[in-house]
């Protein structure tokens, strides 16, 4: 349901115009959603919470057991300003209120709010539809000249009440009046606790961070790259793109219908509540970093590290994850609006001025902190295309995949990737089960797949390539869409990502699933 012009844009053209250096620790992104995902069932012991998770996971079997929509896509997106929109909270706990910001050269338009899920295969349902609301063109969005932040100003249109919507990311999908146009506004009805799930995070701040509506985002400016790109993004404009859902259908849709197939216990947050939050993952199972999750504040890199050390899990089903240093500041709207996010020119932040942590890659001074030290892996650079190859096929992660050593998965690695670099610190015991030659601008290196283990239980997880999320979904022979990524793709990472999803469902993996280090024997030294 998605382009492949738009995957070859994430995939590509944005490294590439953001002015950044490709194949190294400055490089850039990569990046819909189809239909195939295998039948699986719930684990017959889903958490360390008992009572609390068989609730959980009841609860997820019998939304996914109402009737979908199959008909909740944007087919008629229309001229750019035909209508959009966005929320004034990227987040609600159910049954609250949030406001809905629309613009739109319509005399009209209705609301359709669809949460995602698995839905028997049409990936999500109508939860609530409003009536016929008055349109009207809002006033063109300004730039603050210090900072160069795209502000709309827009008054809010209406509101939105929440009461009686199961937890869940939902897509509400804007319809102007004879077909103008559609688009989505992003919103996560988000989860009251978390004890004894799996929690889905959405990545709103790299969302963010890559969203150019207005002609600016974290990468870009008019001059098409890092000189006058913004220092600063809101959450208080729309999404560009075709359809206006940020990021979400190509990194996180795909992996959110395959744990509602399971049957899993899941709890649904954004980034900005697990840097507000700071008991927000007591007693959790597991927590999933998907596809692209590169802004992080200090805040939630300090509270997911907690919980790891505490026995939960993490699942890093992406690359470049916890990369960028970010901090949050509110906006006119409410508290945590603003994603701040100097980089290189941290020196000229006022917040750093005043003493706050600099805006800037975690693995750089001040404060330099590299990711691999959560994550195990870390980022290696950009853009690749290169074929994923499986080196430790025994391995429990791979059971039932039916794979041998050196067995390849074409363009499974991509566009952005990470490794084990003994160089930085890493975590240890770990292991490493696909070890993938890469070529990145003329410099060889690998693409690797990970797991380790901590005293305190926990398991830890991370694909080693942008690609896996989105390859739960590739199908066919493979060509022109998912990046050539074929079904043979799919049905691998589908049969992992389940084996993986229900092992940290049942707790601290590491006491089950022991890393056993293998990185001398991989790379010729420790």
């Amino acid at each position: 349901m998605r382009g492949t012009g738009r995957r070859r844009f994430l995939g590509l053209a944005v490294g590439a115009a953001a002015g950044l250096t490709a194949c190294g620790p400055g490089g850039k992104p990569g990046p819909g959603p189809s239909a195939g995902l295998r039948a699986g069932a719930v684990p017959a012991d889903p958490s360390p919470s008992a009572s609390a998770s068989a609730s959980a996971s009841a609860s997820t079997v019998s939304e996914n057991a109402r009737p979908g929509n199959a008909d909740w896509a944007v087919t008629k997106a229309g001229p750019q300003q035909a209508i959009e929109g966005f929320a004034d909270r990227v987040s609600v706990l159910p049954g609250e209120q949030f406001g809905l910001h629309v613009s739109t050269t319509a005399a009209g338009f209705t609301v359709s709010a669809y949460r995602m899920g698995w839905y028997g295969g049409a990936r999500a349902r109508l939860v609530w539809k409003s009536g016929r609301i008055a349109g009207r063109k809002q006033p063109a969005a300004t730039v603050d000249q210090k900072t160069r932040m795209v502000r709309t100003g827009w008054a809010r249109t209406t509101a939105v009440d929440t009461t009686d919507w199961p937890e869940g990311s939902y897509l509400l999908r804007l319809d102007a009046d004879g077909g103008a146009g559609q688009r989505y506004v992003p919103v996560t009805v988000r989860s009251r606790s978390t004890a004894g799930k799996t929690v889905v995070v959405n990545a709103v701040a790299t969302w963010q961070a890559y969203n150019e509506w207005g002609g600016y985002n974290l990468y870009n400016g008019p001059s098409g790259g890092l000189p006058t790109r913004s220092l600063q993004v809101t959450f208080d404009r729309p999404y560009q793109y075709d359809d206006g859902a940020g990021l979400f259908l190509t990194y996180e849709a795909p992996l959110i219908a395959l744990a509602e197939r399971l049957g899993l216990p899941l709890a649904y947050v954004t980034g900005v509540e697990l840097a507000a939050e700071p008991d927000l993952l007591h007693g959790a199972a597991a927590v999933l970093s998907l596809g692209h999750d590169e802004y992080w504040s200090p805040e939630q890199r300090q509270h997911v590290t907690a919980a790891r050390d505490a026995g939960t899990n993490l699942a890093v089903l992406g690359a470049n994850c916890c990369f960028r240093r970010i901090r949050f500041e509110p906006s006119d709207l409410g508290p945590g609006r603003v994603v701040v996010c100097y980089k290189g020119a941290y020196k000229d932040d006022p917040g750093y001025q005043a003493g706050k942590p600099a805006t800037t890659d975690f693995r750089s001074a001040p404060g330099a902190d590299p990711e691999s030290s959560l994550l195990g892996v870390i980022y290696d650079g950009y853009p690749v295309d290169a074929p994923y190859v499986v080196t430790n096929p025994g391995h429990w992660l791979f059971a039932g995949a039916g794979v041998q050593k050196g067995d390849s998965f074409p363009h499974l690695v991509g566009v952005e990737y990470d490794r084990v670099n003994t160089g930085f610190h890493t975590p240890r015991p770990i292991e490493i089960l696909a070890h993938s030659p890469v070529v990145c601008e003329g410099r060889h290196s690998f693409s690797d797949t990970a797991y380790y283990t901590v005293p305190g239980g926990a398991g830890v997880f991370a694909s080693g390539t942008m690609r896996w999320v989105e390859a739960l979904d590739a199908q066919g022979p493979g060509g022109g869409g998912d990046h050539g990524m074929d079904a043979k793709a799919g049905a691998f990472t589908q049969k992992v990502t389940e084996n993986l999803l229900r092992a940290f469902a049942a707790g601290p993996a590491g006491s089950a699933h022991p890393a056993a280090d293998n990185v001398a024997a991989v790379y010729g030294k420790g």
